[in-house]
């Protein structure tokens, strides 16, 4: 993400986020971040400036790292977007040494949820009234650590 992607990245914002969406000022401390890392989904197709139909952001201070925000177009739902961000932000993570990341998910998203399941996240606690009408389900991914010299490789480790 640049900052010339903001704009754009604000609309999605305000559409996906109208009770608690971020405010222009707190996106752009964001990228002038070096612990932070964000990224856009492009689809050419789609309608306005640069065809951005999602975003994500990761704050990585190692040994752990936060997924700020994900974000995806309504009428992009079920394309693999998601999935495409967060494995992004994953990998991020995992080169900038963040061993554990952590995230709030509405309590009231099952279908973010489930990604963040589908990625390894489990569920660590809940933040009452986190989000303005909802609560926010705290969960935690620990990247899988390298195997024990001569340690017998399984499916998990094999990859």
């Amino acid at each position: 993400m640049t900052d010339a992607d903001v704009p754009a990245v604000m609309r999605l914002e305000e559409a996906l986020f109208p009770s608690d969406a971020w405010s222009e000022g707190v996106l752009r401390s964001e990228l002038a971040q070096p612990s932070r890392h964000y990224v856009v989904a492009h689809d050419p197709a789609a309608p306005g400036p640069g065809g951005i139909v999602g975003y994500a952001g990761l704050r990585a201070v190692p040994p752990q790292g936060d997924v700020q925000t994900i974000a995806v177009a309504a009428d992009h739902w079920g394309r693999g977007i998601g999935a495409l961000l967060l494995t992004e932000l994953l990998g991020e993570a995992d080169r900038r040494g963040a061993r554990d990341v952590f995230l709030e998910v509405r309590s009231d998203n099952p279908r973010a949820q489930e990604l963040y399941r589908r990625f390894g996240f489990t569920r660590i606690g809940v933040r009452r009234r986190y989000y303005i009408d909802a609560d926010a389900i705290v969960m935690r991914r620990t990247a899988p650590g390298p195997a024990a010299p001569g340690a017998p490789a399984d499916e998990e480790t094999a990859r």
